[in-house]
């Protein structure tokens, strides 16, 4: 089954009536066949729904705003089989409100060369439909992603996948409520933010909660709840034995357990799919969540420490861009490096919140004191990341914009074990080495909380970016510290023109 089963996307095929019957006939069972092909793709995560040929004005206009009034639908694609005059397409591209991919393909892969005859070449030319096609939205200043080349190329089909999967992200924020128990840390820059711009940009809409209504949820969580969490913890994880049944603290394993069910019940009621915490306001709660703040992460929620909604935005969509691909998302945080030279490594962490989606191996439940907040000593999963490609990045808000940092980085596993750091951790080596890349997101003004993703890679935050209107700064292999620093430069003066006066 697709990740985003109950999501469609579709298929808009632009010809006129200059061809007759018979050809656009032809247009429709071809299109109908590169629809089924990327439907049929395990790529494309969404199913593909074929809409009939697009002919004139009103029915494109109409299409695009069917479109926008169906939540199934993530976005539509697009494509000018034959010639399909632009100007038909303006009041339709100027109605549509879901995001746009401009697939430039054509029915066949090779030619027939010994066959070939004007009849053909009627039939087959989007090679110069698209281009009429793509003007007008370049004109009007569209929107889109283009994706190039055949749909048998897994290549194309990829890039169509990962288009869809920025869309879902996209919608995950336009329908998001995020719940901060609490406000950011105190005297904290990054983690502030326009929440309002937030939801013009994102869709998400950032409200706070007292933490005393998550303490008195706290308080009624039934006992046979908690039996059955601790039970699910104990067959699930390595548990242990001084927070088992019977062990001497197991009542912080409990307690870990009640947090859980009351910030699922809170977040379930309130609709929300993100929250923060900050261990400076934590209220009569016993300990910082963190267990449970691991636990539901790995569940699909948005998360972020120390009241940083921005980032828990990030982690959600990121959740739901990468559905059902290998790997994870999670809160992350530059802690420490090792600078041996010509070796350098980051070590990231957090205090306690880092989903165990990162890894394929079984996390280790301990307990701990925390040194900061001067509460109980939490409870939390304990893991190393699993090693392969990922990407971190963070959202900062720039006063005239929103600001992407991501960082291509390879996740490795650590040179020695570390028997004495008692959190989920996961140690990178940054792309394209770590002098460019510290030196550029310090350019950059790159958050310090960020999401990484082993699942969802840099161009789906990429599409992502384009469809909020926000900027993106990507540091990557072929990143040099002049040229980012000039890119920091012209897309300041871009963002500015672009907003107009």
């Amino acid at each position: 089954m697709k990740p985003y089963a109950e999501h469609e996307v579709w298929f808009l095929t632009g010809s006129q009536d200059l061809y007759g019957e018979e050809t656009l006939r032809e247009v429709a069972e071809q299109s109908q066949e590169v629809a089924r092909a990327l439907d049929a793709s395990g790529d494309v995560p969404a199913r593909v729904v074929w809409k009939p040929v697009l002919k004139d004005s009103s029915s494109i206009r109409r299409a695009m705003l069917d479109a926008n009034a169906d939540d199934r639908v993530l976005g539509v694609v697009t494509w000018m089989h034959t010639f399909s005059p632009a100007k038909m397409w303006i009041h339709g591209l100027a109605a549509l409100a879901k995001p746009l991919l401009h697939l430039h393909t054509q029915a066949n892969v090779e030619l027939p060369w010994d066959t070939i005859d004007f009849d053909f070449m009627n039939l087959n030319q989007a090679a110069h439909g698209d281009r009429e096609y793509a003007y007008v939205a370049a004109r009007m200043g569209v929107t889109r992603t283009t994706v190039a080349g055949h749909v048998s190329d897994p290549a194309v089909t990829r890039r169509v996948g990962t288009w869809v999967r920025a869309a879902a992200g996209r919608a995950a924020t336009q329908s998001l409520r995020l719940a901060r128990f609490g406000d950011n840390m105190r005297n904290v820059a990054v983690t502030e933010g326009d929440k309002t711009e937030a939801e013009v940009r994102f869709g998400v809409s950032v409200n706070t909660w007292g933490v005393n209504d998550l303490v008195a949820a706290v308080a009624e969580v039934a006992d046979a709840d908690v039996d059955t969490l601790v039970k699910e913890y104990e067959d699930l994880y390595d548990v242990v034995p001084e927070l088992r049944a019977g062990g001497e603290r197991h009542e912080s394993l409990r307690y870990a357990a009640r947090q859980e069910v009351a910030l699922r019940t809170l977040l379930e009621g309130l609709g929300a799919r993100a929250f923060t915490t900050n261990f400076e306001d934590l209220g009569d709660l016993r300990q910082l969540p963190g267990l449970a703040v691991q636990r539901l992460m790995a569940q699909g929620y948005g998360f972020g420490a120390e009241g940083d909604w921005k980032t828990a935005v990030l982690v959600r969509a990121a959740k739901v861009m990468g559905e059902g691909l290998p790997g994870g998302a999670s809160l992350m945080e530059d802690y420490t490096y090792d600078l041996t030279p010509g070796h350098e490594l980051i070590l990231g962490a957090h205090m306690l919140e880092i989903c165990p989606s990162l890894t394929t191996s079984t996390p280790r439940v301990e307990i701990h004191p925390l040194g900061i907040g001067g509460k109980d000593d939490p409870v939390r999963m304990v893991f190393d990341a699993d090693p392969g490609e990922g990407v971190v990045v963070s959202l900062a808000d720039m006063r005239d914009r929103f600001r992407l940092t991501a960082n291509v980085v390879d996740v490795v596993a650590a040179p020695a074990p570390l028997p004495h750091l008692p959190v989920a951790r996961a140690v990178w080596r940054p792309r394209p080495d770590f002098r460019t890349s510290a030196e550029c997101w310090l350019t950059a003004g790159g958050a310090h909380h960020t999401v990484m993703s082993t699942a969802a890679g840099v161009e789906a935050f990429e599409i992502f970016a384009d469809l909020a209107g926000a900027e993106l700064l990507v540091i990557d292999e072929q990143t040099t510290r002049r040229g980012f620093r000039d890119q920091v430069r012209w897309n300041a003066a871009y963002h500015r023109l672009a907003a107009g006066l």
